[in-house]
């Protein structure tokens, strides 16, 4: 499912009415990225300040534990961004693995570039609060989640918001993003969908 690079472009002008001739220098400086299904992003310990945004695929943040075992941090898809927080925020090497699932193509810009470009255009400024807002709503939804849903009302809200995504990525990795085992996940929805024929 991909969807039109001029989503992006509205997107960008909705945030305090910033017009279409004032975006052109911030796509002046943007490139396309075409990723192959299984290659990877962002590398851990990779020190770029990439931001991107999908067009089309998945991209998958994972960490590996010391035994092996890889643990999702996160999924993205299309009409979302994607960054490292690591290297944005906390201005240190990316502690995760960020790869794409699926054929994926991007908008990329280079956050050193976006930040000069922010400086020298006033007027462009509400793009940084916006990023970084972002990003920070995006950690505190998933802790939030994990705080106050169980696994089972947490595999309904993605569901909910984008149920294309189950038959997108393998069981293993969703299982992952939501704490809980292949296992219990196949339980979760057995007994979700013991409810629905009752």
């Amino acid at each position: 499912m991909a969807v039109s690079i001029d989503a992006l472009q509205q997107l960008l002008q909705q945030l305090n009415g910033i017009a279409a001739a004032d975006l052109t220098p911030l796509f002046a400086i943007t490139r396309q990225v075409k990723l192959e299904a299984g290659e990877t992003y962002i590398r851990e310990g990779d020190t770029s300040r990439k931001l991107a945004w999908l067009q089309q695929g998945i991209i998958r943040a994972y960490a590996v534990r010391h035994n092996g075992d890889e643990a999702t941090l996160f999924l993205r898809w299309e009409g979302q961004f994607i960054a490292s927080h690591d290297t944005i925020i906390r201005q240190q090497s990316s502690r995760f693995i960020y790869r794409a699932l699926e054929d994926t193509v991007m908008v990329e810009i280079d956050y050193n570039q976006l930040d000069g470009l922010l400086r020298d255009n006033t007027r462009l400024e509400p793009l940084r609060s916006y990023f970084l807002q972002m990003m920070l709503a995006e950690a505190l939804d998933t802790i939030e989640a994990f705080v106050t849903l169980s696994p089972e009302e947490r595999y309904l809200q993605l569901l909910e918001s984008r149920g294309d995504i189950v038959n997108r990525v393998p069981d293993k990795y969703i299982a992952s993003m939501l704490g809980v085992t292949p296992v219990s996940l196949s339980r979760i929805r057995k007994r979700i969908h013991s409810r629905g024929k009752q």
